[in-house]
């Protein structure tokens, strides 16, 4: 054997165990790849029937939607029409009531305040005075006013 032919059995030596090599790489390379396939295929499967809930979910919630919608709007027509009623009620009522009220407070005032109020302001040591032309004369040391 010549040293031409060693080298050339190297080779074919070194040839097959490279192409042994990548041949075991490849039956593993094509070993994942199923696996790959069987795994998408498994997920297509459970997907598909997902989509479809959450399709039929998405379109029961529209559905809700579009009654909460309605709902509401009816919700902003009542408020509406209560607060037509709200203002028309007190433009009708309302200023003839306070003129009530008022000529109810002015007449109790009037027939209550010499009974009502005297005692009370002696309690909180007020003393009425009367005003002539500019000047402060005080109230009457008997409590009384005196008119003469």
């Amino acid at each position: 054997m010549t040293g031409g032919e060693v080298a050339g059995i190297l080779v074919a030596v070194f040839w097959a165990i490279l192409v042994s090599f990548l041949a075991v790489v490849l039956v593993r390379l094509a070993q994942t790849l199923r696996a790959t396939t069987r795994l998408v295929a498994d997920v297509t499967e459970q997907a598909v029937p997902l989509l479809a809930d959450a399709s039929a979910t998405v379109r029961s919630a529209q559905t809700q939607l579009d009654r909460v919608d309605a709902i509401a709007s009816d919700v902003q027509e009542v408020t509406s029409n209560a607060s037509a009623l709200s203002s028309t009620v007190a433009s009708t009522f309302g200023g003839p009531l306070v003129k009530v009220a008022a000529f109810g407070y002015g007449v109790r005032r009037a027939l209550g305040r010499d009974k009502a109020e005297r005692p009370a302001e002696r309690e909180r040591g007020r003393t009425r005075r009367t005003v002539i032309i500019g000047r402060t004369v005080p109230k009457a040391r008997g409590g009384r006013n005196r008119k003469g």
